[in-house]
């Protein structure tokens, strides 16, 4: 007969060890009651003998009597003095009471990873830290971030490469974005300090591939801003052809410069492609032909309009600054009107006016205006009247003055073409073209200044070769902070 159980005498204590014992053959059915801890000897379980020998926490398996870090997973190190790369998994204590630091993020990240800074020494608002973003976006944009607050604290988080590295927590942390200066090109390229001068005196594009950003920070001097000056000078009108010629006005002048704010910029842009058009001079004009006018500038949102063209024997046209008057044998020719049509402040002065003639002295014209002055009046004499006076600016770096009104054309004794001969009108400061005399060394008007705005001399009277003078083609200035 088979034996199928052992009395409980049948082994002397302690003489049955586990090693006695197959696995398997001890059944829970078999064993009456509960087995103590006092009856277990430390080790002699192994975890493979275990239905459940490990544990899952936040997705990671861990066996029985194994470890691991519960929360955020960062390691600490030491104070950093000097500019290093982070490490993804690293927390960092910076101190910038020396100077300023630059932490470096990761050339390669992949979703999670996590970096941590704390600023050590209540020193980023005086010592900023540079967070370099390596070729990743933070915070989606291609910007390294700039910490500039005491006590600032947090972590950044990866989390892929259209956000880049997000800030996941934030303490006593301002803006987060490093400043940027305004970055641009076209027309030809010229610095004055820290600014930069895009001068077109042709037509082209500006085109703004970066926008500054101190809105971003206030008061913050690194920042810089995304506002620019400008100065948008149009053509200058043409002088009209003898007799009677009045000159050419001053194309429209207008300006932000100098603006407020240590000229940091009075006109917002964006980061576009502005189209500029540089305005020509009126034509030259004939025998006996009214002046042309000139041509608008044209900057964004800013018209600056051409100079009206001088009178033949007939009012002066209108425009940015007016043409003057023509003289003729009855009637009192008025300058045309400046600053038309109208902006604040205005883009110019009107044209003088030129009375009827005063036997033997014939066809005396008025000077054009221009955007310092009106044009002087044609008198009753031989010599012509002097343009109005331009402005100076200083927007490229130095002073020029720009958009000067033309001289009126002289006139002569009767009949036309014998002595005592008149003077041309000088042209005004900015360009203005002087008008030409009524004798042998004169006759055409002298042309406005290229790139002034300056409008064109007035032909002398008695003359073939006294034909109006061409007006000067205008020019766009814009200026911004880039460093």
């Amino acid at each position: 007969m088979a034996l199928t159980k052992l009395p409980k005498n049948a082994f002397a204590t302690g003489s049955v060890d586990a090693s006695k014992i197959e696995d398997g053959t001890i059944q829970a059915v078999e064993v009456s009651g509960t087995i103590t801890e006092d009856k277990i000897a430390t080790g002699t379980i192994a975890n493979a003998s275990l239905v459940n020998s490990s544990i899952t926490i936040n997705g990671t398996s861990i066996s029985l009597g194994g470890s691991s870090s519960v929360g955020v997973d960062v390691n600490w190190q030491s104070v950093q003095t000097t500019g290093f790369t982070a490490v993804a998994g690293n927390g960092y204590f910076v101190d910038t009471t020396s100077s300023a630091i630059t932490v470096t993020l990761p050339a390669s990240a992949t979703l999670g990873d996590q970096i941590a800074i704390k600023d050590y020494a209540g020193t980023f608002a005086s010592n900023k830290l540079t967070i370099g973003r390596n070729g990743h976006n933070i915070q989606g944009v291609a910007n390294d971030s700039l910490i500039s607050t005491n006590r600032a604290s947090l972590l950044l988080v990866y989390v892929d490469s259209t956000k880049g590295w997000i800030y996941a927590e934030e303490s006593n942390v301002a803006d987060l974005q490093a400043p940027a200066f305004t970055s641009a090109t076209g027309g030809t390229i010229t610095t004055s300090g820290d600014f930069k001068i895009h001068s077109f005196t042709g037509d082209g594009c500006f085109v703004v591939s970066t926008l500054g950003n101190v809105s971003s920070f206030p008061g913050n001097p690194l920042a810089g801003p995304s506002n620019v000056d400008y100065l948008v000078i149009a053509g200058g009108g043409g002088g009209a052809g003898s007799d009677g010629s009045g000159a050419g006005g001053a194309g429209g002048y207008r300006t932000t410069f100098p603006s407020p704010g240590c000229n940091a910029g009075a006109f917002p842009i964006s980061a576009t492609t502005y189209p500029i058009t540089v305005g020509a001079g009126g034509a030259q004009a004939a025998n006996g032909v009214q002046g042309n006018n000139g041509s608008p500038s044209i900057f964004s949102t800013i018209t600056s309009t051409g100079g009206g063209g001088g009178g033949a024997r007939a009012a002066g046209n209108s425009g940015g600054s007016g043409g003057g008057g023509g003289e003729n044998t009855t009637d009192t020719n008025p300058g045309g009107a400046g600053n038309t049509p109208p902006v604040s402040p205005p883009q110019g002065n009107p044209g003088g006016t030129a009375g009827p003639h005063s036997y033997p002295i014939e066809y005396t014209g008025a000077g054009g205006g221009g955007s310092g002055g009106s044009g002087s009046p044609a008198v009753n004499v031989k010599d012509g009247g002097a343009g109005g006076n331009g402005t100076a600016n200083s927007i490229t770096g130095s002073p020029v003055t720009y958009a000067g009104g033309g001289g009126g054309g002289a006139g002569s004794t009767a009949p036309l073409g014998n002595p005592p001969f008149g003077i041309g009108g000088t042209g005004g400061s900015g360009g203005g073209g002087a008008g030409g005399n009524s004798g042998p060394s004169g006759g055409a008007g002298t042309p406005g200044t290229a790139n002034t705005g300056g409008g064109g001399g007035g032909g002398g009277a008695g003359f073939a070769t006294g034909p109006g003078s061409s007006g000067g083609k205008g020019i766009v200035v814009i200026r911004y902070k880039f460093q």
